[in-house]
């Protein structure tokens, strides 16, 4: 088996590095300090320049202005982008127009890939549904106002999606929605439009987040997704782009360990040399190591469409267990080793800390993706 990326993945690697090598983690008040939202939008230069770095398009095709990429390149970026807490919507936006490409119609995707690429519009996804818990496709529901075989009739789309990312601040939500026949689609919906209305949530991170209300909208068929398989498939990617974003910040925390328990002595000699602190690094090390083996094993499925004994969506559970429990003890001992110094709100280590939370439970935590987990087994006998 050969596990060395490509020389066009190890290219977008290098390029992300470049765009975030300028980018501090606390450029925005630290959400210890602030009742609110850290911000009202998410960084707009920043932004510019991964557009310019032709990183908003890794995944879209030539002929929409992108790269051709798969999901291992953006896991890549992602991984990059996370080092340094970076606030823009990348993953969610990569992630929709990936799946606009994927099963769109020919005029969605005319009018959306190349702009969305070129960073112009801003995509997001509503991938919690109305609780974070309950699967969200059963969220909101969908008809449509004609016959059912109607190929022009709208969608009436009614129902709440909850912690949406940068809702307030993307042009249009992708929002899964089930039908009366039990089938699921993805509709398009447009920021400001009737019917819509967006509450704020602050998350963790001290980001916006938006509680979207849905009630009677209308969605042209043209702007609905009807394939089958196209929210699996694209809530599989968003869950393995959440672990390279949870593994990106891992790494980043438990070098920022290295360095300052090398540099702190106790007794003469710096804590790092100590063995009950190389016994804890060591066993967040091997959790970094899963995260990462797990993460391209799930990217490398969703990217190449390969089958095995199970679906994708068994790598993707693994790898969202791995990067939810590994993270979190990563940030918990990070503090632990750092001491009082780990809570100086002056360091970034507690800001890591709080996007850490985030990451474990975005898109479900590890009981969730247990459980899903237990079920694919169940349904797909290894032996």
């Amino acid at each position: 088996m050969d596990f060395t990326f490509s020389e066009e993945q190890q290219a977008a690697a290098e390029a992300a590095r470049g765009v975030f090598a300028g980018v501090a983690p606390d450029t925005v008040p630290s959400p210890a300090l602030t009742a609110g939202a850290v911000a009202d939008d998410f960084d707009r230069a920043l932004w510019a320049r991964l557009a310019e770095a032709d990183l908003l398009s890794l995944l879209l095709d030539a002929e929409y202005g992108g790269a051709g990429l798969d999901a291992v390149a953006l896991c890549l970026v992602l991984r990059e982008s996370a080092k340094v807490l970076a606030r823009v919507p990348l993953l969610e936006n990569s992630a929709a127009a990936a799946a606009v490409q994927a099963y769109g119609g020919e005029e969605l995707k005319s009018g959306l890939l190349a702009r969305a690429g070129r960073g112009e519009m801003v995509l997001t996804v509503a991938a919690s549904g109305r609780t974070g818990h309950d699967p969200a496709e059963l969220a909101v529901t969908a008809r449509q106002s004609g016959d059912e075989g109607e190929g022009a009739a709208e969608w009436i789309l009614d129902g709440v999606q909850t912690a949406v990312p940068w809702a307030q601040n993307a042009d249009f939500v992708v929002v899964p929605a089930h039908t009366a026949t039990d089938r699921t689609v993805l509709a398009l919906v447009p920021r400001v439009h009737a019917g819509v209305v967006i509450a704020e949530q602050i998350s963790t991170t001290g980001e916006r987040l938006g509680e979207v209300r849905l009630d009677s909208v209308r969605i042209a068929a043209c702007d609905v997704i009807d394939a089958e398989g196209s929210w699996e498939w694209l809530r599989d990617l968003l869950a393995t782009g959440t672990c390279a974003l949870a593994l990106g910040l891992g790494r980043q925390v438990l070098r920022m360990t290295g360095e300052y328990t090398g540099k702190r002595e106790q007794f003469g000699f710096p804590v790092a040399t100590f063995q009950a602190v190389a016994v804890q690094t060591a066993d967040r090390y091997i959790d970094l190591r899963a995260m990462e083996a797990t993460l391209w094993q799930a990217a490398w499925r969703i990217g190449s469409g390969a089958q095995t004994a199970l679906p994708a969506s068994g790598d993707v559970a693994v790898a969202k267990i791995w990067a939810s429990e590994g993270v979190r003890r990563i940030v918990q001992t990070a503090q632990h080793l750092h001491g009082g110094f780990g809570a100086d709100v002056d360091y970034p280590l507690h800001r890591y800390h709080a996007w850490a939370k985030h990451l474990e439970l975005s898109l479900g935590p590890a009981a969730a993706h247990e459980e899903a987990l237990g079920d694919l087994l169940a349904a797909h006998p290894l032996g």
